[in-house]
């Protein structure tokens, strides 16, 4: 075998690609996705490229190839030559490092957890109204550890939203967004009061947000409502809905949704709720807060 570092235009991409004989059918997302890192300028020079075998039939790398072609840059590329044909039925049988992997890798805590809810952030951010699966909803490694530089936050938040998920059910990562962008948008309130609420439902009348919230979530989780959902986007438009009412004193005894609402935008009203004050709160080991 012969291995060789090129600089593969995107002729050269559709040229190699008519020696695509013998390959599985070529996915539209992994191309979408590669070709996504290209145009963000996050292709880089690894061990993996493309191969050729004895008879100069493309075997591995027809993703990479057509992602140059659709994206139209230029990208270096390792290019392996006269790999032999029994070769093929053991390539790409490895699994792909994850986004909770690079997170790990970089000495996140909570990785698991973290990736879901940086890669729902990127979605809240730039596609809240879109549906939350498929090729479209899928973000680079390069993205999640960009997206938590940008957002540090993100890492605090997720402590009180796992609190959120272990007291109502809710989506761990919908909680840790919701937290997080209400923080970010509303830093003169304090939140203590909404989380112990939420998670403990403790001497809370009917009609308060809080305790709607929760029995919503409860009842989901349970299949009692309609039917069992784990759907952190509708979620993330329960709480964000509710959280509202709460900041704004308005009572809400139910909590839906229309097929077609959008996400709610954080409310700017002024808030019936205490001011932050910096104190600690007594949910579940997080610091408590003091409310005057």
């Amino acid at each position: 075998m012969q291995m060789e570092v090129l600089h593969v235009s995107p002729e050269l991409a559709t040229e190699w690609l008519t020696r695509n004989t013998s390959n599985r059918p070529l996915s539209k997302a992994a191309v979408q996705q590669l070709t996504g890192r290209i145009q963000r300028g996050e292709w880089q020079l690894t061990h993996q490229g493309i191969a050729f075998d004895e008879d100069g039939v493309l075997i591995d790398g027809q993703h990479r190839l057509a992602a140059i072609a659709k994206a139209g840059i230029t990208v270096p590329l390792t290019v392996t030559h006269g790999v032999p044909r029994t070769a093929f039925t053991v390539m790409d049988t490895g699994r792909k490092r994850t986004g909770r992997d690079a997170l790990a890798l970089a000495g996140e805590a909570n990785a698991t957890h973290l990736a879901a809810a940086l890669r729902g952030l990127h979605l809240y951010l730039n596609a809240p109204n879109a549906a939350w699966s498929g090729g479209s909803s899928v973000t680079s490694n390069d993205q999640l550890l960009s997206l938590l530089e940008k957002h540090p936050g993100v890492r605090e938040a997720l402590h009180h939203g796992l609190a959120l998920n272990r007291g109502c059910r809710i989506t761990a990562t919908a909680a840790t967004i919701g937290w997080y962008v209400t923080t970010e948008a509303r830093p003169d309130i304090d939140q203590t009061p909404w989380l112990d609420g939420v998670v403990t439902g403790a001497n809370l009348e009917a009609g308060d947000p809080r305790l709607t919230l929760r029995n919503t979530m409860l009842s989901l989780a349970a299949g009692r409502t309609h039917r069992r959902r784990d759907d952190s986007r509708e979620h993330l438009l329960y709480y964000l809905k509710s959280w509202n009412a709460w900041v704004e004193g308005r009572s809400m005894k139910l909590l839906r949704r229309s097929p077609n609402e959008t996400m709610p935008r954080i409310s700017k009203q002024a808030a019936t709720v205490p001011a932050y004050r910096g104190t600690p709160s007594t949910v579940d080991g997080l610091t408590p807060l003091t409310v005057d």
